[in-house]
């Protein structure tokens, strides 16, 4: 029987340099998976059996890199991935609730009727654009052909509905 010829080319680099390139592979944050990493370069490279090589060693080095890369967007995709299916599941964060404090909601209400009082304050034509617009969610073309007149005016309107609930907006923050 023959002795197996010794290792030539890619494999020989790849034999003589392999704790460079677990070194690589730790250094590029690969961790307790360096081993595993070089395991999975050795068998990418004997599946593809590349021909002759001019630079083994980069060639091997570049190879490492690739599979770094490669491990990253795998991890970042399932992580990402994870988070999607978590966030569709689980809806509100453990321990807090997804309904509005009781306290949330009388101050919520107390806002609303001081924003119905102050618009019933306004020219009425102006108030019922606001509310069309804002609340109803009609488009300004809309609500302008709805009160014949035109959307220059109606924009107006509007404007001053704004002034006033800015106003109205300072006074609570004042108070």
């Amino acid at each position: 029987m023959s002795d197996p010829a010794p290792p030539a080319g890619l494999e020989a680099a790849f034999l003589t340099h392999r704790a460079a390139l677990l070194r690589f592979l730790v250094a590029r944050g690969a961790g307790d998976a360096a081993e595993d990493l070089l395991h999975e370069l050795w068998l990418r490279i004997e599946a593809t059996r590349p021909g002759p090589i001019a630079s083994p060693l980069s060639y091997l080095y570049r190879a490492a890199d690739s599979l770094m890369i490669d491990r990253y967007r795998a991890e970042r995709q399932a992580r990402l991935r994870e988070h999607a299916w978590v966030d569709q599941q689980a809806g509100a964060k453990p321990g807090v609730s997804e309904e509005a404090s009781a306290e949330r909601l009388l101050i919520g209400r107390e806002y609303a009727q001081l924003v119905a009082r102050r618009l019933d304050t306004l020219d009425p034509r102006a108030a019922t654009a606001f509310r069309r617009h804002r609340i109803d969610g009609l488009r300004q073309r809309d609500v302008a052909a709805e009160l014949g007149i035109s959307l220059s005016t109606l924009e107006s309107d509007l404007r001053m509905v704004y002034r006033a609930l800015a106003a109205l907006r300072e006074e609570i923050d004042e108070a």
